[in-house]
């Protein structure tokens, strides 16, 4: 499955557990280079100076363009209600560098972080981004037996965004509020292993950056 994504939309392709032949003969970077869906990650990669960075010893948590341009409609939306201008024109280009540059490293972690060397249970992992207040990354195997009686379970590498505590951690999380839940994805194809790193692709759902702002 690793060398046969074609598309974007949410139903392109689908998590699958793992990937069918997980080795390419390429860099990370170039692994992405060569797949269409992923030309709006590619862009805000070069532009931010971090080809070099994407080639280290790294496993990336790719974004799909679906992701990357969902993000740039959130952004154009809030830059036309400040301006009281819908017409504006608002493209990958418009982000604020240090921000991309900043904000691609979250999904960054050094070494390999394939599936062999993760669990249920789960535990936080140190981006290259660095601390972030108030905020940190949990990567678990989220574990389920939704197909029956065809397998016993499937475990799917799940990234989650951590705002203050866990969520299951609080006795209550009905009281938790909207802005304090944690954002936790799926990865839809896992462990692409490349020749410099491991990349892992999270689903289509996922807003980049964990961006929240509404859509127009």
């Amino acid at each position: 499955m690793a060398g046969s994504i074609v598309s974007c939309n949410k139903n392109s392709y689908k998590a699958d557990g793992g990937t069918h032949n997980p080795k390419v003969d390429m860099t990370t970077y170039d692994y992405l280079k060569s797949k269409p869906q992923f030309s709006s990650l590619v862009h805000l990669i070069d532009r931010a100076g971090l080809k070099e960075t994407v080639n280290g010893d790294i496993t990336f948590f790719a974004c799909t363009n679906y992701s990357v341009d969902e993000f740039v409609r959130a952004r154009y939306y809030r830059r036309a209600i400040e301006l009281h201008d819908e017409n504006i024109i608002y493209t990958l280009d418009s982000l604020p560098l240090q921000e991309v540059k900043d904000s691609l490293k979250m999904y960054m972690f050094y070494g390999d972080l394939g599936r062999d060397k993760l669990t249920v249970e789960g535990k936080y992992y140190q981006n290259l981004l660095g601390p972030i207040p108030n905020a940190s990354f949990y990567i678990n195997l989220r574990r389920t037996q939704d197909y029956g009686s065809y397998i016993d379970h499937v475990d799917y590498i799940r990234f989650t965004k951590v705002i203050g505590t866990r969520d299951e951690t609080e006795p209550d999380q009905t009281t938790i509020p909207a802005k304090d839940k944690d954002m936790g994805y799926d990865c839809q194809t896992t462990g692409i292993i490349t020749n410099t790193g491991t990349i892992h692709v999270l689903s289509n759902f996922h807003r980049l950056f964990f961006n929240t702002e509404p859509l127009p």
